[in-house]
């Protein structure tokens, strides 16, 4: 009898609605007149909603008030586009760092998933992808970023899978209210097109294997207005955002604020060119950790320049790309109290912040940066990761090896 009630749908008359999905799969009780609210008196749950108010109130305690305070310091003038690439589903730092954003725009390889039908599932899988949740936030929610590898095995697991689930997590754990999700796709020119067009035109011929799919989300902050999230399934490198229409899509809105951390360096290839040059040529501001756009590239007659934290070398996983013009850029830098990227602890990691300047005008830096080439000097010594054991029932994957060539993070 317990085993037919383990395996037994939740419920097959009645659907949950997004907000009520959001909420429950966050720990967070569901509206009192939700079908998933039995579904809270379970003690996989009841187990799964105290661990998850334990990690976020530690993590909202020593990271997260921490960026809001910077955000608010430092952050002032933010524009109504937030883009985020290399994110995966990382919408908890982008609305942080960016709460006020009316289009937020993330991009990852990490597949979107299904929107979750939970009350359609066995019990069993819906309390299941409670712990699955719980070992694909662990690594973020300790570290500040997502291990690639680990994210693609632990989201393409289970009846609910991908991106979609943690974005629930993360949204609901903010305070945000989901209004309307919905799967989407592009054409070749940036155009959204329907799920009856996208199935005719691979009816036709076959989808190109770049095309940007994704999820839009419209949710709200409190009594505030609706804002849109896309996260979009995507490989940006050159080869990938030839055809896809994921910069096109971007190119119709209005400037940025673009964020950029734990992104493997991949900015640092020439074969990510275009994405760096979009970056450079859309964003009105952009956030990043040393493995964004090396400093190279920014125009002093065009970006101001303010640097916060500590540059060292970086991880030896990331070989040349130590730049030496960083380290004297960052010699009296502002002080950074929460730690961020893959050199995690406060007192070893790094932002930079570029501000776009009105035209005619030239940043006042550091005059003594020298105009060497950025590669690693002879003997440069490497950071070495600091590794915290995350709680949970699963040990942390080692740092070493586990970023995807394409993957950013």
């Amino acid at each position: 009898m317990a085993l037919t009630l383990a395996w037994a749908p939740a419920s097959s008359a009645e659907t949950a609605t997004p907000n009520d999905t959001a909420r429950f799969l966050a720990g967070l009780p569901p509206a009192a007149d939700s079908p998933l609210l039995p579904l809270t008196k379970d003690p996989t749950w009841i187990a799964h909603a105290r661990f998850f108010d334990s990690i976020f109130a530690k993590e909202d305690a020593t990271t997260l008030s921490k960026v809001r305070a910077f955000a608010k310091a430092h952050l002032a003038e933010q524009h109504d586009t937030m883009l985020y690439m290399f994110s995966g589903p990382d919408f908890l730092y982008a609305t942080s760092f960016f709460p006020a954003a009316k289009t937020y725009v993330l991009a990852g390889l990490e597949p979107v998933g299904n929107i979750p039908q939970l009350m359609n599932l066995p019990r069993g899988s819906v309390y299941g992808s409670l712990h699955n949740l719980e070992a694909s936030l662990a690594t973020i929610l300790n570290l500040s970023f997502f291990i690639t590898k680990n994210m693609k095995e632990q989201l393409s697991n289970g009846p609910v899978y991908g991106t979609l689930p943690l974005l629930y997590v993360f949204l609901a754990r903010t305070g945000k209210t989901v209004q309307e999700v919905s799967l989407v796709s592009l054409d070749s020119q940036g155009n959204f097109i329907t799920a009856e067009e996208a199935g005719a035109a691979t009816r036709q011929r076959p989808a190109p294997q770049s095309a940007a799919k994704g999820v839009k989300i419209v949710f709200a902050d409190g009594s505030g207005p609706p804002q849109t999230l896309y996260y979009f399934s995507t490989d940006i490198s050159d080869s990938g955002v030839k055809n896809s229409g994921f910069l096109q899509f971007c190119a119709t809105l209005p400037p940025a604020d673009s964020f950029i951390k734990s992104a493997s360096y991949l900015l640092h290839k020439d074969f990510f060119h275009t994405v760096r040059n979009f970056l450079l040529d859309h964003s009105a501001t952009i956030l990043q950790d040393d493995s964004g756009i090396p400093l190279a590239y920014f125009d002093t007659k065009k970006w101001k320049l303010q640097p916060f934290g500590h540059y060292l070398a970086p991880l030896g996983i990331f070989p040349g790309t130590y730049q030496p013009r960083m380290a004297e850029l960052f010699r009296g830098a502002a002080p950074l109290d929460f730690g961020i990227g893959y050199l995690w602890r406060k007192d070893m990691s790094n932002l930079l912040l570029a501000q776009r300047l009105p035209p005619g005008t030239e940043a006042e830096i550091n005059h003594n940066l020298t105009n060497g080439a950025d590669t690693a000097p002879a003997g440069a010594e490497t950071a070495k990761p600091q590794r915290k054991r995350p709680k949970t029932t699963q040990n942390p994957p080692p740092l070493r090896g586990f970023f995807s060539v394409f993957g950013g993070r």
